[in-house]
């Protein structure tokens, strides 16, 4: 059986689900499964937001968190099983964008490599937002530059807090 499995959701046929990728990543050898559900919140710099519009290249962000995926399994152990989905389309306010879950014998190893799988993916993903404002306007978020040469993964996986959550690589 697989061990990874990565998503792009439209949103007008199915969200990320968290009860989907707990189902995936539970396990008979798990002991632990690590969850992350990120959700738009209503404020950002200040201004009231109504939702946000995700743009996605599917092929290439699939690529990505299947790369990140196989990056936490190198480092906390290929017994991991992952399950990323990030929505694409418009997400209104307290609306789902993303579920990451991880699965593994071990708690450290899922809390850690859950916050490494949603860091990585903010910083080297291609995902594009633009947030929509209660006053009518709309703007980009400002994002990461992508570069083929801008990450060695395994580095990454090495820079942890004293708590096991790992620091921005950005």
């Amino acid at each position: 059986m697989n061990n990874i499995l990565v998503d792009i959701c439209s949103i007008d046929q199915q969200p990320p689900d968290a009860l989907q990728a707990l189902t995936f990543v539970a396990r008979a050898p798990n002991g632990a499964e690590s969850l992350f559900v990120g959700s738009v919140r209503e404020t950002n710099k200040g201004k009231e937001v109504l939702g946000i519009s995700y743009d996605v290249f599917d092929p290439l962000a699939k690529q990505s968190f299947l790369e990140i995926c196989k990056e936490a399994q190198s480092h906390w152990g290929t017994d991991l099983c992952l399950y990323v989905a990030h929505a694409k389309g418009r997400v209104d306010v307290c609306g789902t964008s993303i579920v990451i879950a991880v699965g593994s014998p071990h708690r450290d190893a899922a809390f850690e490599a859950c916050r490494y799988v949603i860091d990585q993916i903010k910083h080297r993903s291609p995902v594009w937002k633009l947030e929509h404002y209660a006053d009518g306007d709309s703007d980009w978020v400002q994002g990461n530059a992508i570069s083929a040469n801008a990450h060695s993964g395994k580095d990454d996986c090495d820079s942890t807090t004293k708590g096991g959550a790992r620091e921005a690589a950005h």
